[in-house]
């Protein structure tokens, strides 16, 4: 037995990245999971490997910026398992590019997804746990959600604004039985970058440049998240550059902000496509 076993899981963006190396790793430690991404063939592939490894698994299409979609859900896993005890608010865009390159629609559509996607998770899940006097809410963050980080302004915004959300609703959950947890990853091997709009950027440069970083894979990532959810920790930062810099943003806000403005004059900039 393990602190996973028979704990019934919902992991949004769960058909690749993260989302999918979770839901393995949850099912390889005994839980029931419930992957659902906004890809239907994705997320079923991804719900059968878990199936196909001995693990309990249903796959779900669901598209995060729909509030009634990702209540149903949660209302058909809550009838089907009799509880909900995890609730991975996981699903993510990216978006590159300068704020003033960016339009309102760009704003709005990174922000429905890495913002509103958690608001509606928790929307969802968190009354249903207040109700059932237990469960753990972990909400998908970044590191730019702890950081001053140009470049990625629509993108940042969104993070920053999860993990006010996820500190402030653990004190609000504390005397409930609900825990609340953000995870900060650093760089992660995923496909979130491939799969992102630049705005007026060099796209193969961007690609290029990103190529060239270590990173951390999926599998490693998501060992890492399921140590901090057993433990409880409120803030689960994932790889070790992210914890210097968070440790450098603590100590010296001034040295991070010369340190980001640096590396957008340097590197950042010349990705920029002039008018």
């Amino acid at each position: 037995m393990t602190y996973f076993s028979d704990k019934v899981a919902i992991v949004t963006g769960a058909g690749s990245g993260i989302g999918r190396a979770l839901s393995e790793e949850l099912a390889g430690r005994g839980a029931r999971v419930i992957l659902a991404d906004v890809n239907p063939e994705r997320v079923e592939r991804a719900a059968e490997a878990v199936r196909a490894a001995g693990g309990r698994a249903v796959g779900a299409r669901l598209d995060v910026t729909d509030s009634r979609a990702v209540q149903d859900l949660v209302d058909e896993t809550l009838a089907r398992e009799g509880r909900l005890d995890l609730m991975f608010n996981n699903a993510g865009i990216a978006v590159g590019g300068e704020a003033r390159d960016c339009t309102l629609e760009d704003w709005r559509k990174v922000l429905d997804v890495n913002l509103y996607g958690v608001i509606h998770g928790v929307a969802a899940a968190y009354p249903a746990m207040v109700r059932q006097g237990f469960g753990h809410i972990v909400n998908t963050a970044s590191i730019e959600g702890l950081l001053p980080f140009p470049g990625t302004i629509g993108y940042v915004a969104g993070k920053h604004a999860v993990v006010g959300l996820s500190n402030s609703l653990r004190i609000e959950g504390a005397g409930l039985g609900v825990r609340v947890s953000v995870v900060c990853p650093g760089y992660i091997r995923t496909a979130i970058f491939e799969d992102s709009k630049m705005i007026n950027l060099d796209r193969e440069k961007a690609l290029e440049g990103m190529s060239s970083m270590k990173g951390m894979s999926p599998e490693d990532c998501a060992r890492v998240i399921l140590a901090g959810v057993r433990r409880n920790r409120a803030i689960i930062i994932v790889t070790g550059w992210a914890r210097i810099m968070w440790l450098l943003q603590r100590l010296s806000p001034g040295l991070i902000r010369f340190i980001m403005q640096e590396h957008f004059r340097r590197h950042y900039r010349t990705l920029r496509i002039e008018d």
